[in-house]
């Protein structure tokens, strides 16, 4: 699914009422009417509900909500921030339609502003999404306020303040809301770490925007939901065999890390690769003939550590390495033979990052579209450089992998995935369990086994980050948060392929 900047928003909305041929007016109701559903599904009419709405069009869908609420016996106050002579003819006409007994209150100074407590419920109305400067003066004081009030706050369409796809200034107040209602499609904002005190959780509730505008307005930034990946998802013939689903080797492990390769592994196999060979340091060779049987494997010269590649590397399909592999010398050197000789897709995560990060030469010996990075944040500062927010690690991200002709799957609560043509997709699975040690070993043997199969490095990408929070998520009723380890996600990879191929 495409996530639009707020530009585009405004040209989605202005396509539905030329398509449908209907006034702002009953769009604004329409996104009212949505917003108004999530929230009685959320909180009950014995809750006492304070609307802030600004001058806007936003505001203008704050008075709806006040109006629907009220009929739903929702206890409705309402304060107008600003002045009402530059209130939009949207806002001006619901401000009418308020029933006699919301009279509106008009916040004209911080002493307008009434007593708020943690049991009420906030409304944000102030602005939306097309701010284009940061909020100062009486909105700024009525935004603190808010935030200190205790009250839990809920933001239509996006938090007043925060900049819907470029940098907020630091300047400038945002509401910090606990819940956030976007209509149609989520914002680029929601998916970015430093938004999360702002954003809260949120959701997307529909409105009928023009799905041919939506269908054909170009965009480089995505969401995959469940019905993107089940399109990626290729069915298994009655005479396949394990030939057919390829033969994946591993390059994983030292002394002390043999763990990670044991992650790694039995990801790969519960992904549907049909065979794996792991080449590990000898010390190991006990360690993966016992804890992973279905493995092949070979042993390296060197006791401890990685430090050269198994022969007749071109009966592969694919080498996934990193995990576990730590950064030593030799190891470093077997690395630079590998992109130096070998004509293979290459999954890379973990130390081997860390290794191809020191040195400008391995990085310029890197295959144009071959390769997949799976970094978190501190491997990828390491891969590309510090960056100065979340809004230009993006485009950091999306220059090295347009230089480098790489895919880059950067880790986090929303996983982004980088093409070389800039394309990103934001992953919509995983929870907070999954911030332990060694998931990331999960994800690599997840993706090594897709692109096995055959999938581009693309869909491997998008349909692994996806499969691999979704096994996270379906592990959580079991485990919980605060206990969830590496291990629940690969027990519970079979049912999230499950889930998604309903076979």
């Amino acid at each position: 699914m495409k996530i639009l900047s707020a530009a585009q928003t405004r040209e989605a909305d202005a396509a539905t009422l030329q398509y449908e041929e209907i006034d702002s007016l009953e769009l604004m109701e329409r996104a009212a009417r949505a917003f108004a559903g999530w929230f009685e599904n959320k909180f009950t009419p014995q809750e006492h509900v304070y609307i802030f709405c600004g001058p806007g069009n936003n505001g203008g869908d704050g008075l709806v909500v006040a109006r629907l609420l009220h009929q739903k016996q929702y206890h409705i106050k309402v304060f107008i921030v600003g002045d009402p002579e530059n209130a939009s003819p949207d806002h001006n006409v619901n401000l009418q339609r308020l029933p006699e007994t919301i009279v509106p209150h008009f916040i004209h100074s911080s002493s307008d502003l009434p007593p708020l407590h943690k049991d009420h419920c906030v409304i944000d109305a102030l602005f939306g999404t097309g701010l284009n400067r940061p909020v100062t003066g009486l909105f700024a004081e009525v935004i603190v306020y808010l935030n200190n009030s205790g009250a839990c706050i809920t933001a239509i369409d996006m938090p007043s303040g925060l900049y819907t796809d470029n940098q907020t200034p630091d300047e400038g107040a945002i509401v910090k809301a606990n819940y956030t209602v976007s209509f149609e499609l989520p914002k680029l904002a929601f998916f970015l770490p430093q938004h999360e005190q702002f954003v809260g959780e949120w959701h997307v509730v529909p409105i009928g925007l023009s799905p041919v505008f939506i269908a054909e307005v170009a965009t480089d930034h995505y969401f995959t939901t469940i019905d993107d990946v089940r399109k990626l998802v290729k069915p298994r013939q009655k005479f396949s065999h394990k030939g057919t689903f390829g033969h994946a080797l591993l390059l994983c492990g030292s002394y002390g890390k043999m763990g990670a390769a044991v992650l790694a592994s039995r990801a790969c196999l519960r992904s549907g690769i049909g065979l794996l060979t792991m080449h590990v340091p000898s010390s190991g060779y006990p360690i993966l003939q016992t804890a992973v049987p279905e493995a092949m494997t070979l042993t390296d010269s060197n006791r401890k550590n990685i430090s050269e590649l198994p022969e007749n590397m071109e009966k592969y399909s694919v080498v996934g390495l990193g995990p576990g592999m730590g950064t030593e010398k030799i190891t470093k050197t077997a690395i630079g033979q590998l992109l130096a000789t070998c004509d293979l897709p290459l999954v890379i995560d973990a130390d081997a990052i860390n290794i191809i990060a020191s040195s400008d030469k391995l990085k310029a010996q890197l295959p144009e579209n071959k390769v997949i990075f799976t970094p978190h944040p501190k491997e990828f500062e390491r891969l590309v450089g510090k960056s100065k927010n979340d809004y230009d690690r993006l485009q950091d991200m999306k220059e090295f992998c347009r230089v480098y002709s790489c895919y880059i799957c950067l880790k986090g609560s929303h996983t982004v995935i980088c093409t070389p043509e800039g394309n990103l997709y934001f992953n919509t699975t995983g929870n907070a369990g999954m911030a332990t040690g060694g998931t990331g070993d999960v994800l690599t043997g997840v993706i090594t086994a897709l692109v096995a199969q055959g999938y581009s490095l693309e869909e491997a990408a998008i349909l692994g980050v996806y499969v691999h929070g979704l096994a996270g998520v379906l592990a959580l009723p079991q485990t919980g948060m605060v206990s969830m380890i590496a291990s629940d996600l690969v027990d519970h990879l079979p049912q999230a392929f499950k889930s998604i191929t309903s076979v």
